[in-house]
């Protein structure tokens, strides 16, 4: 099942509840149908704030101590959390259920300037509409961007390897380049890391991963799933990947990540070794989506490239 069917067939089924309940308390109670309407409205948000605050509660308990200086305040923490819950509902239910009227096909031209397309590679759950902001805003600071949405949503991450390999291939020749960048989010880096081990790096000039939980992250056993269950610390999926000499990394390889993540956890489980680490201060994991400060540094990598 592709993420967008799955996320459109939740809301409906969130749907039906809300018009059951509504029907019996407008039928049975002699509520109002604005009443009705309003409670409806109040338990999805409710339903998803849950959801954000469980993954917060996760990230305190297993946090890993942030390097100096990018430690952050109560305040700063409450606007991250709100920050994160928006991002959230943006995503999960509007965008990704319905990528195809948000994400325009990709329109990868020929590289100039010495520039490399990109490629952006989605995460858990999640599908190319994961990238409708930052894809624009890539694209538009000229560069040719490229995305993949990742089927089934709960596959194995190694039966993901050869989607992306004729990806990359696709990228490549729409470019008129024999290599290319890839930028990965959450699972999507540990996807990118999973073709490097199988094709090796002959056609990745650059490996920028973004919150990926590249030893694991807690929050995994809550997940449904062979690649969730993969992502657990400790997996032997994990140990593979990790083992020394595994994957071919690009010479440029950069791990960028949150030290308050709230999906990953702990949060150093994003250092790589091998990588150039950038970690940041007071970001959700999907706020990472819409981030200026992420948009800048990612940003400049690239040009580093």
């Amino acid at each position: 099942m592709a993420a967008a069917t799955l996320h459109r067939l939740m809301l409906a089924g969130e749907a039906v509840l809300y018009l059951l309940l509504g029907a019996l308390l407008v039928g049975r109670f002699g509520w109002a149908v604005q009443q009705a309407v309003g409670l409806a409205m109040l338990l999805a948000v409710l339903g998803r704030t849950l959801i954000i605050a469980t993954t917060f509660a996760f990230s305190r308990a297993y946090a890993a101590a942030p390097p100096a200086g990018l430690a952050i305040g109560a305040g700063r923490g409450i606007v991250m959390a709100l920050r994160e819950l928006a991002a959230f509902c943006l995503l999960f239910s509007v965008v990704m259920p319905f990528e195809r009227f948000f994400m325009a096909a990709d329109r990868v031209g020929r590289a100039e300037g010495g520039r490399l397309p990109v490629l952006l590679v989605h995460g858990y759950q999640c599908n190319r509409g994961f990238w409708f902001e930052l894809r624009g805003r890539i694209a538009r600071a000229g560069w040719q961007v490229g995305t993949i949405s990742l089927a089934p949503v709960f596959n194995d991450i190694d039966a993901y390897v050869e989607l992306l390999a004729r990806r990359i291939d696709e990228v490549c020749a729409a470019a008129g380049t024999e290599r290319l960048i890839l930028v990965g989010h959450s699972m999507g880096g540990l996807v990118s890391r999973a073709y490097l081990r199988a094709h090796g790096n002959a056609k990745v000039a650059k490996l920028v991963t973004l919150g990926s939980p590249h030893h694991g992250s807690r929050l995994a056993v809550m997940g449904p799933g062979r690649n969730a269950r993969q992502m657990i610390p400790g997996s032997d999926w994990l140990a593979g990947l990790n083992a020394p000499g595994a994957v071919p990394l690009p010479a440029a390889t950069v791990s960028i990540y949150s030290c308050q993540d709230n999906y990953v956890m702990p949060q150093d489980s994003s250092l790589l070794e091998g990588a150039k680490v950038v970690p940041l201060a007071g970001l959700g994991h999907l706020e990472m989506a819409f981030s200026p400060e992420v948009e800048r540094v990612l940003l400049a990598e690239l040009s580093a490239t």
